[in-house]
């Protein structure tokens, strides 16, 4: 291989790279400014509500708009989350401890690292298949079960927090409401409100019940529920007001994610149509004229075309995938 060649190759992938990287700080970049002026719309019509009416309605609002703005400011501080391996299996439902995950990874590598090993008896294969199946693919199931449980603890949210409105009005205590929508769910949504009242009636204090919730079930609609719950024990508010706007609040977010999700299908479907082409019209033409393609797998700069070729690949698949992965 030429010198040239070499250099041609170097800029390429480096091209590549940096027009990903800035695309990447793009989107973040983005990503923070909308969210800061949200806050900022947020705690500007709050601070007028505060100011021009003199009600508690008002005050109360105010009140959870500052508490809203603390813990965005917060996370902004602090960044994204690091879960332990701990609070991952219990945000999955997973009755298993970190130990016995960790055992069951192991040996889930060692079976597929032995069948890799009969298949190919390569050591480098057989490594990173032993790799990837004792760290990669034990955490992409549990992140896998997570996001499954979200989605239908989501779906049953708004109609537990609408019961509970039904049993406050009724003359029902909160910890007797909270006790009777984790009988009558089944479900995400009965295992946690079962948590809460459990925990509350060994002696936790309900607010921190809920918090260790919202732990359990990292969602912006739980951790809503616990500043409401916060707020209703300090300032002694109306907590069926604030459920019922917050189940209002739950179904139309919903309801938006599953409009963007419809006006998105054509693009993801494309997305897959174009990722695929390439491998599919790949195995035809080496299937047809075997010889052509496998100058590819057999010449070393065939070996490096092919190597470019997947990079920009990914590189123009993680594309697609920013492009039309949005989020509500």
């Amino acid at each position: 291989m030429g010198v040239l060649q070499i250099i041609i190759i170097f800029v390429i992938v480096l091209t590549g790279i940096g027009m990903m990287a800035a695309l990447i700080m793009n989107q973040k970049g983005e990503e923070r400014r909308r969210a800061m002026s949200v806050i900022r719309g947020q705690s500007g019509a709050s601070d007028g509500r505060a100011g021009d009416a003199k009600g508690a309605q008002d005050r109360r609002r105010a009140e959870i708009a500052k508490k809203l703005k603390e813990q965005q400011n917060g996370k902004d501080r602090k960044g994204k989350k690091r879960f332990t391996t701990k609070d991952l299996l219990m945000q999955a439902g997973m009755k298993i401890s970190p130990r016995q995950f960790w055992i069951n990874s192991l040996i889930f590598a060692v079976v597929v690292a032995v069948l890799a090993f009969m298949a190919t008896r390569a050591p480098f294969v057989v490594l990173m298949v032993f790799i990837t199946g004792f760290l990669g693919l034990p955490k992409m199931f549990v992140k896998w079960k997570i996001g499954r449980r979200q989605k239908k603890f989501l779906m049953e949210f708004a109609d537990a927090l609408e019961a509970m409105v039904r049993l406050l009005k009724a003359g029902m205590p909160v910890t007797e409401a909270i006790s009777m929508v984790g009988r009558e769910f089944t479900g995400p949504v009965g295992e946690e409100m079962s948590h809460i009242y459990d925990a509350q009636k060994i002696g936790t204090p309900l607010f921190e019940a809920v918090v260790d919730c919202a732990r359990r079930m990292p969602l912006p609609e739980v951790q809503m529920f616990a500043t409401a719950i916060a707020i209703q024990a300090q300032t002694g508010a109306s907590l069926s007001e604030i459920l019922m706007n917050l189940a209002g609040v739950i179904r139309a977010r919903f309801k938006l994610k599953r409009k963007v999700k419809a006006l998105s299908s054509e693009a993801k479907a494309s997305a897959m149509i174009i990722g695929s082409l390439p491998v599919v019209v790949g195995g035809g033409m080496y299937a047809i004229n075997p010889d052509q393609v496998g100058v590819l797998f057999t010449d070393p700069f065939g070996r490096v075309l092919l190597g470019i070729a997947i990079v920009w690949m990914g590189f123009g698949v993680l594309v697609m995938k920013l492009m039309i992965n949005f989020k509500v």
